[in-house]
């Protein structure tokens, strides 16, 4: 047995019962390697993923993107499954499911309502997302407990009798708690969060789904997903300065755009990946959720291995390296498209505002800011996220920090700071990172979203007063951070956000610019240096991992009838085999409709276990084309204009169905399924827009609505607020047959317009049950 086995073996029987590092322990006398030290009875299963691989490159006779091997490696019926990029629907078995909080409240609800006993894969659930970032960590955490008990309370006793593992409120963000525990090379793993794709850095393909899609996955049931298209990302060079791994995706985000990576996954290749560390990878892949990308990857490398190694993992990595040639792409492999980047020419870059695909170099924002009437005075700076609190992350930002000390400055703007997980903090903390940090003006928030998600409860501004933030987030949509639609945010890399902080100013430059000294004197930045992993090993903190019991069947859950956190499921209706006439329109949305924008994060994640309350958040931040304004629209029975939600509940009162018409890549932006629950529950049928983005359009066919997108855009004009819409032809509904549209105008003309669809025949099936979720007990009662 390795060596490393065996020291993992008696690590674990000494220090049983006890908090330990993350070392994972010794499986079984053939040596077979957890996925997980949290289960030591499941593993990794690279011959199955090899055995995968063969018989599709035998049948496709062709070189393999590594993106190609993790997918097709992990096909439910890879002799018989049809491939084709971009246009099948593949049959998938992912590895395991993680879901954060906010998220796993309704995913956990319909897994409770399909009637199953037990997940069928290792599950996670993680508590990140409603603690929200007000007067410092443990402050916060102790309010967010005592806020969020009910639901708290609620997963965790779900976890515990459906045999999902439970990450108490504090132990850090979902992605940063995978990429340190669950991920690995080759691994095919979903969570309910639209970044998920962090995972990539370990070489995995991570995606980011909707709670119905986990649902899936955790009752056994094959997850389907249109056959990726492949991106390859050449990268040469090498990072240096102030350049850094998240400047790679910044310059990706402007040359792609918020939907240029559609329906495709990101594969970085090239000589230069090595020069980037495998936390920096992971930043990369995280944020192509930002340019719709259905996930990112690395191949897997020394980098990956260094920090398997360090995160208690070396087995994992020996066991990677025995299967090395199936976890990078094939010699002579063929992307859709090829996109190469000079690592050494590469500039710090700075994204913003309003989308993260507005790119900049950092030397030229203080003019085109001043050029555009942006605020060039930065309010905030803010550093970590599930995007950026690395170790080397918060090292990088501490030498800046550092720099300033020396010369007696502090932050001229505010300046927080959040760490990734409860690893790092404890981490950071013991090496003095997070002291420095302190020493420059920094608070150390919660390890949790936090401001990221719009959990801050911001005292320094009105609401419209018109500001900038700086962070080191990946999103930074109208409002997202603080609610304010006059707050511009841009993102950078975690150290560009700490001197910026430090010169209070988007007009500084730390390539070349020079800072004034407490004693007057003049001294430039220089860039920073830090170690990647720490010299010693990670100090882990406070236990904070629930381990489901062998047998939860007694556990019991509870769901309180009079709640206002949390409510059980009931089933939407079937389709009534009839074609839908004469449906009002809710709202034409004008310009970028994000799935913020149609379920709002921030105070209304509270809600987010309650399907009829968080309904009252439906579309109210979508700007509605009659008049220009958000939640205000025009109520066809009485005339009168009033908020959506209560629009929509007025014609659920009356029997009314209704439709949204929507621009382009409508649904950008989170996963949450909320955006597709919330329309369905108050009585929505079709939503039609120029393109979907994937996961949005995914959720709503899950919930038995109709996702449809002109044939010709143009004809997106031709549908006013005040018309009425048939969808006709549903009798005959099938996959690749568009869907016939008649627009009736008030002054009695019609016109008839095609509209498209994505729906394979499983898919229509949902639609004709009604939902995904109503298909799935249909086909158990068959089967029982």
């Amino acid at each position: 047995i390795h060596p490393v086995l065996i020291f993992s073996f008696f690590q674990h029987a000494l220090n049983s019962g006890v908090r330990r590092y993350h070392v994972a322990p010794v499986l079984c006398q053939r040596a077979k390697v957890a996925m997980s030290h949290f289960e030591p009875n499941e593993h990794i299963n690279y011959e199955k993923l090899e055995k995968n691989i063969n018989i599709v490159r035998k049948r496709l006779d062709r070189p393999l993107t590594l993106s190609e091997k993790i997918v097709y490696g992990h096909l439910d019926d890879p002799a018989k499954q049809e491939i084709e990029r971009g246009k099948t629907y593949l049959r998938l078995r992912p590895d395991r499911v993680a879901m954060q909080d906010a998220t796993a409240q309704m995913a956990m609800l319909q897994f409770i309502s399909s009637g199953l006993p037990k997940v069928a894969v290792p599950s996670t659930i993680h508590c990140d997302h409603l603690i929200e970032a007000q007067a410092g960590g443990e402050k916060d955490l102790r309010r967010a407990k005592d806020i969020n008990q009910e639901v708290y309370n609620f997963l965790a006793t779900a976890g515990a009798k459906y045999g999902v593992g439970f990450w108490k409120p504090g132990s850090g963000i979902i992605h940063q708690i995978i990429l340190e525990n669950y991920s690995y090379p080759g691994v095919m793993l979903i969570g309910t969060d639209s970044h998920t794709p962090n995972g990539g850095g370990l070489g995995g393909i991570c995606i980011g789904v909707g709670g119905a899609d986990a649902v899936d996955v955790m009752a056994g049931i094959p997850w389907e997903l249109k056959c990726p298209k492949v991106i390859g990302v050449k990268l040469t060079g090498k990072l240096s300065g102030w350049s850094s791994p998240k400047d790679v995706i910044l310059k990706v985000a402007g040359i792609l755009t918020v939907k240029g990576g559609t329906g495709a996954i990101i594969e970085y290749h090239g000589p230069g990946v090595d020069s980037i560390s495998c936390t920096g990878m992971a930043t990369i892949c995280n944020m192509g959720a930002e340019i719709g990308a259905t996930t990112s990857v690395f191949p897997y490398n020394s980098r990956m291995k260094k920090y398997l190694g360090k995160t208690g993992r070396a087995d994992i990595a020996a066991l990677a390296d025995e299967f090395q040639q199936h976890l990078v792409p094939d010699s002579g492999c063929q992307y859709d498209q090829v996109i190469e980047i000079n690592l050494s020419e590469l500039k710090p870059h700075i994204n913003g505002p309003f989308t993260p695909d507005l790119a900049h170099p950092v030397s030229d924002i203080g003019a085109v800011a001043e050029k555009e009437g942006w605020p060039v005075d930065i309010r905030v700076g803010l550093i970590g996220s599930c995007t950026n609190s690395s170790y080397e992350d918060m090292g990088r930002s501490a030498a800046v920090a550092k720099q300033a000390l020396a010369h007696g400055l502090k932050c001229k703007s505010k300046f927080t700071i959040t760490p990734g997980s409860e690893q790092i903090r404890a981490t950071i903390e013991r090496d003095g990172y997070a002291q420095i940090l302190r020493d420059v003006g920094g608070l150390v928030l919660a390890n949790a979203c936090g401001p990221c998600i719009g959990q801050w409860d911001r005292k320094d501004i009105k609401k419209g007063e018109k500001n900038t933030i700086v962070t080191s987030y990946n999103r930074n949509f109208t409002g997202r951070n603080d609610a304010n639609p006059e707050t511009h945010a841009f993102v950078t890399s975690p150290e560009i956000v700490t001197a910026l902080s430090i010169a209070g100013t988007l007009k500084f430059n730390p390539e070349t610019d020079y800072l004034t000294g407490a004693d007057g004197k003049k001294f430039k930045l220089e860039a920073p240096d830090a170690d990647e992993l720490p010299k010693l090993e990670f100090d882990p903190g406070q236990d904070t991992y629930q381990y489901p019991p062998k047998d939860g069947s007694g556990q019991h859950v509870d769901v309180s009838p009079t709640s206002q956190r949390l409510q059980l499921l009931e089933p939407f209706d079937k389709w009534d085999g009839k074609d839908l006439e004469d449906m009002l329109i809710l709202i034409k949305v004008k310009g970028k409709c994000t799935t913020d924008h149609i379920s709002a994060a921030g105070p209304w994640l509270k809600f987010r276990g309650h399907l009829d309350n968080i309904s009252n958040n439906l579309l109210i931040g979508a700007i509605n084309i009659e008049n220009g304004k958000a939640n205000s629209v025009r109520n066809a029975l009485t005339q009168e204009f009033g908020p959506v939600p209560d629009t929509a509940r007025y014609y659920k009162k009356m029997g009314v169905k209704w439709a949204v018409i929507g621009d382009e890549n409508y649904g950008e932006g989170s996963s949450r399924e909320h955006a597709a629950l919330e329309p369905r529950h108050l009585g929505g049928r079709v939503i039609i827009t120029k393109s979907f983005a994937r996961i949005h359009e995914t959720n709503l066919k899950k919930q038995g609505l109709l996702p449809l997108t002109f044939a010709d855009p143009a004809d997106y004009n031709k549908i006013h607020p005040v018309d009425k819409l048939s969808i006709v032809g549903l009798a005959d509904f099938a996959p690749g047959k568009p869907l016939k549209c008649i627009i009736k105008h008030p002054n009695g003309s019609q016109e008839t317009i095609m509209l498209n669809h994505t729906f394979n025949e499983s898919q229509i099936e949902w639609f004709q049950a009604g939902s995904a979720l109503n298909r799935m007990k249909e086909l158990q009662q068959k089967s029982s």
